[in-house]
C-alpha cells in the first residue's frame, strides 16, 4: 500500500459539519499514544516498587495527562500557524502541523481559545489529583504546564531557540513522574531512570520532524537545532539521542535500578537503526523520510512498552 493511502489526509471545511469530531481531531488524537506510553511506564515503576495500583487513581492520571497534550499540540498549532502557512515540504500528518488553520476549518483565533480552554481545564483536574497524592504533584504540573507553553508561546519559545528536543525531553519525563508519584505521594529514583530512554526517544521523534520543516522554519525565523546545524550535521543529532536513550537503559540495570528484564526494550533499537539510515541518506530530502518517521514512532512506542510490561511482570499482577 502506498504512503498516500497509508497516510490520512488534510482536513477540510467539511469537518465543520461535525464539531465534536472537528474539534477532537484538532488535538492530533494519534500523536496522544506517546503519552499514553508515558503514563504507562509510570504506573508500571510505581507496581513495582508498591506491587498495587490505585486503578481509579490511574484513570484519572492518564486522562489529565492526555488533556494536558492535547492542550500543548494545539497551542502550539496556535502559535506556529505563520510557520506552517509556509510550509510546503511538509509530510502530513506527521510534520507541519495539523492545518486546521492553515485549510480554513479553524480560525486561528478559535484555535488559541480552544487551546487555552483545554490548558484551562487541566488546572482543577490536577489540583484534585494534588490533594490526594501530595504537594510534590504542584511542583511536577506546573513544571509540565510551563515546559508545554513555552515550547512554542512567546516570549520563551523554547523549540525557536533550538531547545525544543530539551523541553520535549522534560515533559514527557515529568508525566512518567509525575504518574509514578500520584501512586506512591512520593518521590522515587525509579520513574526517572525508567522514563529517561523514553523520553529522549520522543524528543527524537520531534527531532526527526524538524528535517522536513527545515526550509519552512528558516524562513520564518524558526531557529530549530536542525536549521543551526543544517541537515549533514545535524544528522548526527538523531544518533546522539538514540544511542543516550539506550545507554541510559543500560546503565539503570548495570546500577541495579533496572531489572534485567527492562533490557528487553533494546529490542527497539533496530527501529531507530533502520530510521537513522535512512535519514542519513535523505536528509537533505523531505520526501523520503515518511517511513523513518514512522520508524521513529514505532521506536519510541516498542521502547515504552517493552520497559513498562518488564516492570509489571516483576511481580504478579493484582489491582
Amino acid at each position: 500500500m502506498s504512503n498516500e493511502l497509508a497516510d490520512p489526509v488534510e482536513p477540510t471545511v467539511a469537518l465543520r459539519q461535525v464539531p465534536l469530531q472537528c474539534y477532537f481531531l484538532a488535538t492530533r488524537p494519534a500523536f496522544l499514544s506517546v503519552t499514553l506510553v508515558a503514563v504507562l511506564i509510570g504506573l508500571a515503576s510505581a507496581f513495582h516498587d508498591l506491587g498495587r495500583l490505585a486503578s481509579m487513581t490511574a484513570l484519572a492520571t492518564l486522562i489529565l495527562a492526555l488533556m494536558a497534550h492535547a492542550a500543548a499540540n494545539v497551542l502550539n498549532d496556535f502559535h506556529d500557524a505563520d510557520n506552517d502557512d509556509g510550509n510546503h515540504e511538509r509530510l502530513f500528518p506527521y510534520t507541519g502541523g495539523s492545518r486546521f488553520i492553515q485549510n480554513g476549518v479553524l480560525s486561528r483565533a478559535t484555535t488559541g481559545r480552544f487551546g487555552h480552554g483545554l490548558l484551562a481545564a487541566v488546572v482543577p483536574a490536577g489540583l484534585g489529583l494534588v490533594w490526594q497524592s501530595g504537594p510534590g504533584l504542584l511542583i511536577i504540573g506546573l513544571t509540565g504546564l510551563v515546559v508545554g507553553w513555552a515550547y512554542s508561546a512567546p516570549p520563551l519559545k523554547l523549540a525557536s531557540r533550538g531547545l525544543g528536543e530539551l523541553a520535549v525531553t522534560a515533559g514527557w519525563l515529568l508525566v512518567v513522574v509525575g504518574t509514578d508519584y500520584v501512586q506512591r505521594s512520593g518521590f522515587a529514583s525509579l520513574p526517572l531512570v525508567a522514563g529517561l530512554g523514553y523520553a529522549l526517544l520522543v524528543a527524537n521523534l520531534l527531532y526527526i520532524n524538524q528535517f522536513p520543516d527545515r526550509l519552512a522554519d528558516a524562513r520564518a525565523g524558526k531557529r530549530t537545532l536542525v536549521v543551526r546545524l543544517g541537515p549533514t550535521r545535524a544528522r548526527w543529532g538523531y544518533v546522539a539521542l538514540a544511542l543516550l536513550a539506550n545507554l541510559s537503559l543500560l546503565l539503570g540495570f548495570i546500577l541495579g535500578m533496572l531489572p534485567a528484564m527492562a533490557l528487553l526494550a533494546l529490542l527497539a533499537v533496530p527501529l531507530s537503526w533502520r530510521a537513522g539510515c535512512r535519514l542519513w541518506s535523505n536528509g537533505e530530502h523531505p520526501e523520503p523520510l515518511a517511513p523513518a518517521i514512522k520508524l521513529t514512532i514505532a521506536a519510541a512506542h516498542v521502547h515504552g512498552l517493552l520497559l513498562a510490561l518488564s516492570l509489571l511482570f516483576m511481580k504478579g499482577f493484582s489491582l
